[in-house]
């Protein structure tokens, strides 16, 4: 069980980070506010034109809804009463001021890691730097048995057992800065890790080949993050280093251009982090083996010769069927014949983790909603992709997905039309791109720091 993946429910709350209330020299409450970021406590303990850190998201779980708690230092109803040994048993074990258990929709197994400094430097700056807000979020009420939080001890136990963090001496130190931050503060594992029959992550470290796998997250995929060789050179495999930096930093790369669930991430948290952090967690991403390919995964040069195929096919515009013919009238304008997109604009069809996932809820959703990039302080502008929800039924939708998917190499199923119709109920009467503008009034008003 996990908060990140809904971290969309945020859009809509226009908040700015409460600005701390510190000197530049002050570099307790400073690495605090850093850390803050690094952890993107924001997402989850922000409500939808709620104030920062009040609470009262709602997280969905397949045992129910979840609400985000205060971490504000309201002494009623945030965490201003906390000693700081409560506030680090809430963060890496888990466990409430009052002794009760927190439900692991909180990602204290990956904050497990954090070091003594750190740990104390996120309880300065969150008893000095952030404004109380006295402000009760709903409570948790879950069903029997999952209401009754005693038995979360036995999860625990059986599932969270990350040790403090220890460097390896193995690595360079900016490469262990790295994993520091994907194991821990990052708790990229929470979206990006498989997960097992009690919805725990099947690993919490790269002890274990699960880690950093891939994962289905709601109707997206989390796409593999383990970067080394001996895959398909397909995704962040066929990335160097520079380009992961470019795509935490910007959301967008020579390979791709963010959307979906790590929107959010990019636009509150990496893009915030330094360029040295995100070198470390680059090299890190990078040193990790790929997942093996499978036995029939299409090699480069065959997935080079069906983009031939189909760029000259597309091309030649003759003889159509239905899905080339909608990408021609609708896709073809940003995404070319070749499906290559443009660099650091469109992401490019041909290869994209989307389109290839077993699940094409997320191919979906983009088709009918639209999509749009974070501004980042690097990069503020926006240029959004267009929902087609109002001008494609749910069979147009499946054939031009069912193109995608085949296309150029990609190696996807075929979409049909009652899946896209399972999307678009979903979506209702407020589809994404409504959600992406509001995000844009996010990204302009999250905290200049």
């Amino acid at each position: 069980m996990t908060a990140r993946h809904l971290i969309p429910l945020l859009a809509g709350s226009a908040f700015a980070l409460a600005a701390p209330a510190f000197g530049a020299t002050d570099d307790t409450l400073e690495r605090g506010a850093y850390l803050a970021r690094a952890g993107d406590c924001v997402a989850c303990h922000t409500a939808p034109g709620g104030e920062a850190f009040a609470g009262g998201l709602p997280i969905e779980s397949p045992f129910g809804i979840i609400y985000s708690t205060n971490i504000t230092p309201d002494d009623e109803h945030g965490i201003g009463g906390y000693t700081e040994e409560e506030f680090a048993a809430a963060l890496r074990d888990g466990e409430r001021a009052d002794g009760a258990n927190l439900y692991p929709a909180m990602p204290y197994p990956s904050y497990a890691n954090l070091t003594d400094d750190d740990v104390h430097a996120l309880y300065v700056y969150f008893m000095q730097g952030v404004e109380p807000v006295a402000e009760q979020p709903p409570e948790t009420d879950l069903g029997f048995p999952f209401n009754q939080r005693w038995g979360i001890s036995a999860w625990n136990w059986l599932f969270a057992d990350q040790p403090t963090f220890t460097p390896s001496a193995s690595n360079p130190e900016l490469t262990e800065r790295g994993r520091y931050l994907v194991q821990g503060l990052g708790h990229c594992g929470s979206c990006h890790t498989p997960r097992g029959f009690a919805e725990q992550e099947t690993a919490l470290d790269d002890s274990d080949s699960d880690y950093l796998a891939g994962a289905n997250l709601g109707e997206w995929w989390a796409p593999s993050l383990r970067g080394g060789s001996g895959g398909d050179g397909r995704g962040v495999e066929g990335w160097d280093t520079q380009a992961i930096v470019d795509y935490l930093k910007t959301g967008r790369n020579a390979h791709a251009t963010v959307g979906g669930e790590m929107t959010s991430v990019i636009a509150h948290s990496t893009s915030h982090l330094t360029d040295k952090d995100l070198t470390g967690i680059a090299q890190y991403l990078k040193s990790l083996p790929a997942n093996p390919a499978a036995e029939d995964a299409p090699s480069a040069q065959d997935r080079q010769r069906a983009t031939n195929e189909t760029e000259a096919h597309l091309t030649a515009a003759k003889n159509l069927s239905d899905g080339e013919r909608l990408y021609l009238d609708n896709c073809a304008a940003c995404h070319f014949n070749a499906g290559q997109g443009a660099e650091r604009v469109f992401p490019p069809l041909n290869g994209n983790a989307l389109a290839n996932a077993d699940n094409p809820s997320g191919l979906i959703h983009t088709i009918l909603a639209g999509a749009k990039p974070p501004a980042t302080p690097t990069i503020p502008a926006q240029l959004p992709m267009p929902g087609f929800a109002w001008r494609l039924s749910d069979d147009e939708v499946a054939s031009l997905a069912t193109f995608v998917r085949g296309a150029w190499g990609n190696d996807g199923d075929a979409v049909k039309a009652e899946q896209v119709a399972d999307v678009r109920d979903e979506l209702g009467d407020a589809p994404l791109n409504k959600a992406v503008d509001r995000e844009g009034e996010l990204n302009q008003t999250d905290g200049e720091d």
